[in-house]
C-alpha cells in the first residue's frame, strides 16, 4: 500500500496544483474526454465510479452521456472545483466525495464501469489501486485506464520519470504499455482494446502548472535540453516559436473484469 507520506505529498501537489490544473486545456479538452466516453460506450443508467477524479471533467462526461457518476479523489481541493462546475452544468446524475483510491468506501461490485484517467501514475503501488476498482466493479463491468506511458526500454522510461518526478514529486513511475497490460491482466481483467496518443506540453506552462521550485525546474529544463540533443527518452523535445516542448506518450486501457473473478 502507498506510504502516508506519499499519500500526503499527492494532497499538497494537488491542493496547489488544483485551480492550474483545472484550467489546464489538455485535461479539460472536450474532444478528448468524448474520445474516451465514445470507447467505453456506456449504456444508458449505467453506475460509474471515476477514481482520482480531479477537477471531475471525466466524471461529467460520464454524467452527460446518461450515466450515474461517482467521483473521488483523495483531495479536497480539485473537487471543490469540480462541485462548482457540477452545479453550472446542472448535472444531477453525478456526486463527488474525498477518498482513498487504495481503500475505497463502496461494497463490492457496486458499480457496472470504473475508470481513472491521468492517475495511476502516482501511485506507488499502481496494483493495489487497480485491484480496488476491479473489486467496486461487477462481473462483466468495464476497468479503463487512461494514463501517461513510458518507454519500453527501461534506461528511457527512467530518464522520463526523473524529469517528471523532479517537477511534480507525487508522480511515482509512468509504466510502459507492457507492464500496465500485465497488471491490468494480473487482477483479472481481460484487455479488449488500447488507443494510443500523446500530451504536447509546453515546458514552461508545464512548470508553472506545477509551481515547481526554481532550483528543481533548472534541473527539469536541463534535462530536456539534454533529451532534445541525444534523444534520451522517447518524448522527443521540440522547439516552436521558440518555446521547448515534449510529448507525454498516452494510452487508454478499456478492460473487462471476468465472471468469477473473486476480487
Amino acid at each position: 500500500m502507498s506510504s502516508t507520506a506519499h499519500k500526503e505529498t499527492i494532497r499538497q501537489e494537488f491542493t496547489q496544483q488544483a485551480q492550474a490544473y483545472a484550467s489546464n486545456p489538455v485535461v479539460a479538452d472536450a474532444t478528448r474526454l468524448e474520445r474516451l466516453v465514445d470507447m467505453v460506450r456506456p449504456a444508458a443508467g449505467a453506475r460509474v465510479l471515476d477514481v482520482a477524479t480531479g477537477p471531475g471533467y471525466v466524471a461529467m462526461a460520464f454524467a452527460e452521456a446518461g450515466c450515474e457518476v461517482v467521483g473521488l479523489d483523495l483531495t479536497e481541493a480539485p473537487l471543490a472545483i469540480a462541485e462548482q462546475t457540477r452545479q453550472k452544468r446542472g448535472l444531477t446524475r453525478l456526486s463527488f466525495q474525498v477518498g482513498d483510491a487504495e481503500q475505497m468506501p463502496f461494497e463490492a461490485r457496486s458499480f457496472d464501469i470504473v475508470v481513472s484517467r491521468l492517475a495511476l501514475h502516482h501511485w506507488e503501488e499502481p496494483q493495489r489501486m487497480l485491484q480496488e476498482m476491479v473489486r467496486v466493479c461487477r462481473s462483466r463491468g468495464l476497468v479503463v485506464i487512461e494514463d501517461l506511458v513510458a518507454s519500453e526500454i527501461p534506461s528511457r522510461a527512467d530518464y522520463q520519470n526523473h524529469f517528471e518526478r523532479l517537477r511534480d514529486p507525487s508522480h511515482t513511475r509512468a509504466l510502459p504499455i507492457r507492464e500496465l497490460i500485465g497488471l491490468l491482466t494480473d487482477c483479472g481483467l481481460e484487455v479488449e482494446q488500447i488507443a494510443t496518443g500523446a500530451l504536447s506540453q509546453d515546458v514552461e506552462r508545464w512548470l508553472a502548472n506545477s509551481h515547481t521550485p526554481p532550483e528543481r525546474a533548472a534541473q527539469v529544463r536541463a534535462l530536456l535540453e539534454r533529451d532534445e540533443r541525444e534523444d534520451l527518452s522517447g518524448t522527443q523535445p521540440f522547439r516552436q516559436e521558440g518555446r521547448l516542448h515534449f510529448r507525454q506518450r498516452m494510452a487508454t486501457f478499456v478492460a473487462r473484469k471476468l465472471t468469477g473473478n473473486g476480487i
